[in-house]
């Protein structure tokens, strides 16, 4: 090789046969020149193909399926993982829209530890009135049994 062709190689701008080799110059792009936009599937979406594609039981069924909805094998994995961890559910009202009001995992955490919170507190409180209710009739009969004695 020739010391031109190896500064070529090195840049990654030009191939020894003199085609580019550039990544961004060679990606496919729309006819308008514009990056394809990311494509959003809401939770009811993820839950009615997963529920088809539980369906399937005829060969070749599962992938028609994944051509049909252009979707790959490794999304039905991740919306499956994510059913079992609780984190796709169906979305009522407005929360069908890109998740507007569908809380964060952080949130959803922190409103669990809260809740285990508050049951500890409710548990004391109740077994705290409990004691109140038992010293009331002990005071209530030692009242009595001090009233008996009198006369």
């Amino acid at each position: 090789m020739t010391k031109a062709s190896d500064a070529a190689v090195r840049t990654g701008k030009t191939s020894v046969n003199g085609t580019s080799s550039d990544w961004s110059e060679r990606a496919p792009r729309p006819a308008n020149g514009q990056r394809p936009e990311r494509r959003y599937f809401s939770n009811d979406y993820k839950l009615a193909v997963l529920a088809e594609y539980d369906r399937c039981s005829e060969p070749g069924d599962k992938g028609a399926l994944l051509r049909r909805e252009g979707l790959y094998s490794s999304l039905v994995t991740d919306w499956r993982r994510q059913h079992r961890q609780g984190a796709l559910m169906v979305t009522e009202g407005r929360a069908s829209e890109g998740g507007r009001g569908i809380p964060s995992r952080s949130e959803v955490q922190k409103l669990r530890a809260e809740n285990e919170r508050l049951k500890t507190k409710l548990a004391k409180a109740e077994a705290i009135i409990e004691v109140q209710g038992k010293v009331q009739a002990l005071l209530e009969e030692l009242s009595k049994s001090a009233d008996t004695d009198e006369t």
